[in-house]
């Protein structure tokens, strides 16, 4: 599936939500049944800076030149939307992932009013630092 297909999946999971403390109830479920890195991979090599938390990034090179992310924090709201990125970007080749900007991402899956500016930051910061670890 692409990252486009993909993004139209998460926009129709989040557009049932009128309410914006209903999109962070879904951004926090969906952390809760993500798996989360391991103590020995919360390392500062795979940290995401410039996050309102701590956060994490491991990626792996799949043998047919795609990549698969996991992802990690200690804020559900923020590994929720780590959650996105990795719904978005996993099993997608180098150049997918780098065509996606993070402003169309949260204003595709209605986010882009939700969220505060600081985790808007973060969020940017999260995929440019997948798009740094696929260069």
């Amino acid at each position: 599936m692409s990252v486009y297909q993909e993004l139209n999946n998460l926009k129709d999971l989040f557009i049932i939500f009128d309410n914006p403390q209903d999109k962070f109830v879904q951004l926090m479920d969906m952390a809760k049944a993500s798996e989360h890195l391991n103590d020995s991979e919360k390392i500062e090599n795979n940290k995401i800076y410039g996050c309102t938390s701590q956060a994490w990034v491991v990626a792996d090179s799949n043998l047919d030149s795609t990549f698969t992310f996991r992802t990690d924090s200690d804020a559900l709201i923020i590994k929720g939307l780590l959650v996105i990125l990795e719904k978005i970007f996993n099993n997608q080749p180098a150049k997918e992932i780098l065509a996606v900007d993070s402003k169309d991402i949260l204003l595709s899956v209605g986010l882009s009013e939700t969220i505060t500016s600081q985790r808007t930051n973060g969020f940017s910061n999260a995929v440019a630092r997948i798009q740094s670890l696929v260069q």
